[in-house]
């Protein structure tokens, strides 16, 4: 599949068929997330990747009660070991470099044929509790990973028109 056809085809899955996630699959988008660039090349982006259902359940509960993330059959967790790095241009490196790395597992998992769909809203403590994380570290999203049992249909996207400017910002 060419990066083109995993970009258009890629969704948020929030419906998973049980059966289990193949290791060598797993173990290539993992690879994808490892090879991600990263501010500096300090590769700082950590990832915890939980199969157990009863710690799956526990997470589900800690964002938000999304079932879902509990009938995937497999969540990474993706942290940050630095969060106090800020580029020279001002922002905060953690959180843009671990979301290219999960970006570039998102799509891996499409050429895979696999669903995920990332989750922001959780309780960070508590995630960190389920997981044994320590308080230094921050977890920047949960990824449920699996086949998808629903392909929900492409969401409105706007025109380049509206979301490009050349040269210079305009009103």
């Amino acid at each position: 599949m060419d990066v083109k056809t995993a970009i258009r085809t890629r969704r948020s899955i929030r419906a998973y068929d049980p059966r289990e996630v193949e290791e060598e699959k797993l173990v290539r988008i993992l690879e994808s997330g490892r090879l991600s660039p990263s501010a500096s090349n300090r590769q700082e982006r950590r990832f915890i990747v939980i199969k157990d259902a009863s710690t799956r359940k526990a997470l589900s509960e800690a964002a938000k009660n999304q079932k879902f993330l509990a009938d995937a059959p497999v969540v990474i967790a993706a942290c940050s070991v630095e969060k106090e790095y800020v580029m020279s241009c001002g922002q905060l490196a953690y959180p843009i470099d671990t979301a290219i790395a999960v970006d570039h597992m998102t799509l891996a998992a499409v050429e895979e044929s696999l669903g995920t769909c990332w989750i922001g809203a959780f309780d960070e403590k508590k995630v960190k509790e389920i997981l044994n994380i320590p308080d230094d570290i921050r977890v920047v999203t949960l990824l449920p990973l699996g086949y998808p049992s629903d392909t929900p249909r492409p969401t409105p996207r706007k025109g380049l028109d509206e979301i490009v400017m050349w040269e210079k910002w305009r009103i």
